[in-house]
């Protein structure tokens, strides 16, 4: 697995945190690491964005954003707001190839869900990374709602024809209520995929220096992460 797209099961849920949990894990093995933000919504010229975030938290990794619109809105409607031309999914193949030719992993972080509209034709991540033939991980929520919307996504990736390594939990509480705590039966058998992280909340405050040296220990085996992860019984 050398190209994995990032995609959520909604909005603010942690996404930019695990791939940068998935970036510091890959690091930590001695393997380089590229992530690729095909189009960065909500933030200005001079601000921080996700790439960049990640890079941050995770250390040495080559970031390349396609597109940025100020406006915090779908792409689609971002750009032609924004008057730009929208991010096109053969020009996220296209980047995400010449990114893997270089690098052992490349990250491709989607924005928002699966299914938001990148162009006026209604293109996605989804027709992206089928184009690519690469594997989509999934990043929900822990709590009420989750099973809902976790399903909806994998039902999305199987119509598209693509495959799921997992679903991570982007925001882990630490006293997880009862519908979180049931969560981590029920996610897998909703997602048709195992569960493959659990990113404690409040991770990306934490010093980098911390975030890299525990991020693996957030992960299982597959996504790079320790043998010693456990879902909590």
């Amino acid at each position: 697995m050398s190209v994995l797209f990032v995609t959520g099961t909604g909005t603010e849920i942690g996404k930019t945190v695990t791939t940068a949990a998935i970036a510091a894990a890959a690091l930590a093995r001695g393997r380089s690491v590229a992530v690729l933000k095909p189009a960065q919504t909500g933030v200005t010229a001079d601000e921080t964005g996700d790439a960049a975030e990640v890079e941050r938290l995770a250390g040495p990794v080559t970031t390349l954003e396609l597109a940025r619109f100020p406006e915090p809105l779908a792409p689609a409607t971002a750009a032609r707001r924004a008057g730009l031309p929208p991010v096109r999914p053969q020009d996220v193949v296209e980047a995400a190839a010449k990114l893997d030719a270089s690098h052992d992993l490349v990250l491709v972080e989607g924005a928002g869900g699966l299914l938001v509209r990148f162009d006026a034709e209604g293109h996605t991540l989804a027709d992206a990374a089928r184009l690519a033939d690469a594997p989509v991980l999934m990043v929900a929520q822990a709590g009420l709602g989750t099973l809902n919307a976790t399903a909806l996504t994998a039902m999305a990736l199987r119509s598209y024809g693509l495959d799921s390594p997992g679903v991570v939990i982007g925001s882990w509480p630490a006293e997880p209520d009862l519908a979180s705590r049931c969560n981590l039966a029920d996610l897998p058998e909703a997602a048709g995929a195992p569960l493959l992280g659990l990113i404690p909340e409040g991770s990306g405050a934490v010093p980098p220096e911390t975030f890299r040296t525990t991020a693996p220990d957030w992960l299982a085996p597959a996504l790079g992460g320790s043998d010693a992860f456990r879902v909590p019984s």
